[in-house]
C-alpha cells in the first residue's frame, strides 16, 4: 500500500486515450467499499465519460479570474464525488460530537478512489473548486445531493514527481503531541 501511496501524485495532464469500463468499474468499486461513520455510506459517485457532458462539468471546475483547472477539459473521465444524506446513526453522531462525519466519508472514499486509480496505471488530480449547482443541474442530481468533488482520471505520460512532505518528526509523535 505504501508504495502505491508514493506512486500517486496529483496529474494536470492526460493523453486522449480512453479509459476503459472494467477500469472505473473497479475505481468506483474501491470507492463503494470504503469505510464510513455507522456504515452510512454517504455518497454517490458519477462517471462522466460523454464528451459534451464532459465539457460542461470541466467548465464548472474552472476558474477564469485564478486560471485554475483549464486541465480538467483533458481528462477522458471525471468521477463526481456527490454527498448525499448519511443514515440517522451516523447523522446523529453529528449532532452529538458536532462533527461532519460525511465529509470525513467522503475523503476517504475519494482516496480509494484515487489509489485503485493509480493501480490500474491511471493519473488522477482531485478538484475541490466545483460549482456545486451547475453540475447538479448538468447532471441531473438532486437537489438532496451536494457536489464535493470530482476527480480526473486518465492515461498520462507525466514522470513522477519527488514527494515534497514534512519530516516524520514534524507531523509523527507517540504517547504526546
Amino acid at each position: 500500500m505504501l508504495s502505491l501511496m508514493k506512486g500517486r501524485q496529483s496529474d494536470r495532464r492526460y493523453l486522449s486515450k480512453p479509459v476503459e469500463r472494467d477500469k472505473i468499474e473497479r475505481i468506483t468499486e474501491a470507492g463503494r467499499m470504503s469505510p464510513s461513520a455507522c456504515n452510512g455510506q454517504p455518497w454517490h459517485f458519477v462517471v462522466v465519460d460523454d464528451p459534451a457532458l464532459r465539457d460542461q462539468v470541466a467548465a464548472a471546475t474552472e476558474s477564469v479570474i485564478l486560471r485554475m483547472n483549464a486541465f480538467v477539459r483533458e481528462a477522458p473521465v471525471l468521477i463526481v464525488v456527490v454527498r448525499e444524506k448519511s443514515n440517522f446513526t451516523s447523522r446523529a453522531g453529528d449532532l452529538i460530537k458536532q462533527k461532519d462525519y460525511s465529509l470525513i466519508d467522503i475523503g476517504i472514499a475519494t482516496a480509494s478512489m484515487v489509489y485503485q486509480a493509480t493501480a490500474e496505471g491511471l493519473g488522477t488530480c482531485i478538484i475541490g473548486w466545483v460549482d456545486d449547482r451547475r453540475i447538479r443541474k448538468v447532471l441531473g442530481i438532486p437537489a438532496s445531493g451536494k457536489v464535493e468533488l470530482v476527480i480526473c482520471a486518465g492515461y498520462t505520460d507525466n514522470r513522477l514527481r519527488e514527494k515534497l512532505r514534512k519530516p516524520p518528526g514534524e507531523v509523527i509523535s507517540y504517547n504526546r503531541y
